[in-house]
């Protein structure tokens, strides 16, 4: 039987003292639970490589330690968790401890009128850092909406008031008429143009925090923004999806500012960086709005 010891090459010292900033792997598979959902993610681990002198780190000790967030809920303390052992493990190399996770989120969202409900996928990153025992989570969120070009509706406006003055100029009104031609492709002559939007939102959270308010991120900004995507709907859905854009009208500056104050009242978050982009149906380019606020300190 062979008894040579197996080499250890990451162990051999280089003659160049350089320490980096960094180290470890990105996309890794692996299973999460979030929500009381197993969801399918992709983890990019990492540590720091103080000891300038070493040649690297243990990678296989990082990918082990990730399989304990596939056993619990994914929270800041669990992220922890793994966050220290990947540090225990490269002790005297390493002094800070990176993970980023990456997944979609599935959520089941009602219909607006109907019974009916449909599953939403949100894209979402969770980022957590550790270092000389200060701990640091970020969240990353994608969410869709529906926005309509308040300066475009006004045009729409004024060319349906002067199709009624050309139809209806020096003639006695009756309802009936007046409601024929209020249905009619006659009378509503112009639409104002909507596009598909999206917020994206970079969210820190306090340490005291001991988890992840993705569902209360979600519900607070597509309340403020009013004119979420749907799933399934009925026609009474889509007639009340299409009330919806019509009361809701809104610049990227419009909505850049509902997501600001929206944002700014979730427990547990103190301090984020929002950017909201339009992609225009009139021009070939898009409308972005950014906006960004940090709780001051007591």
């Amino acid at each position: 039987m062979n008894s040579m010891t197996m080499p250890d090459i990451a162990a051999e010292a280089l003659r160049e003292n350089l320490p980096l900033e960094w180290v470890g792997m990105q996309g890794i598979a692996l299973p999460i639970i979030l929500q009381g959902k197993p969801l399918s993610a992709k983890a990019d681990a990492g540590v720091s490589l103080d000891d300038g002198e070493a040649r690297g780190i243990h990678m296989s000790r990082l990918y082990l330690a990730l399989d304990a967030l596939e056993q619990k809920e994914l929270s800041p303390s669990l992220l922890r968790r793994v966050l220290s052992q990947f540090l225990d493990s490269h002790e005297g190399l390493s002094n800070c401890a990176y993970l980023r996770l990456h997944t979609e989120l599935l959520l089941k969202r009602p219909a607006l009128i109907s019974p009916l409900a449909g599953w939403k996928a949100y894209p979402i990153s969770v980022a957590a850092t550790l270092k000389k025992q200060v701990f640091h989570v970020e969240l990353k969120l994608e969410l869709p909406y529906s926005s309509t070009c308040p300066c475009s509706a006004a045009l729409a406006r004024q060319l349906i008031q002067q199709q009624f003055i050309n139809d209806f100029a020096n003639q006695p009104l009756q309802h009936a008429d007046v409601l024929a031609w209020l249905g009619s492709t006659r009378g509503i002559v112009a639409t104002p143009h909507s596009q598909r939007s999206t917020a994206q939102l970079h969210l820190h959270l306090d340490e005291s925090i001991d988890e992840l308010p993705l569902i209360s991120i979600i519900n607070a900004a597509e309340a403020a923004l009013g004119t979420a995507v749907q799933t399934a709907v009925k026609r009474a859905d889509e007639q009340a999806f299409a009330l919806a854009n019509g009361q809701n009208l809104m610049f990227c500056e419009d909505a850049a500012r509902r997501l600001n104050l929206a944002l700014r009242r979730i427990r547990g978050v103190s301090a984020f960086h929002l950017r909201v982009v339009h992609a225009e149906s009139l021009h070939a380019h898009d409308a972005v709005a950014e906006s960004k606020w940090q709780r001051e300190s007591a």
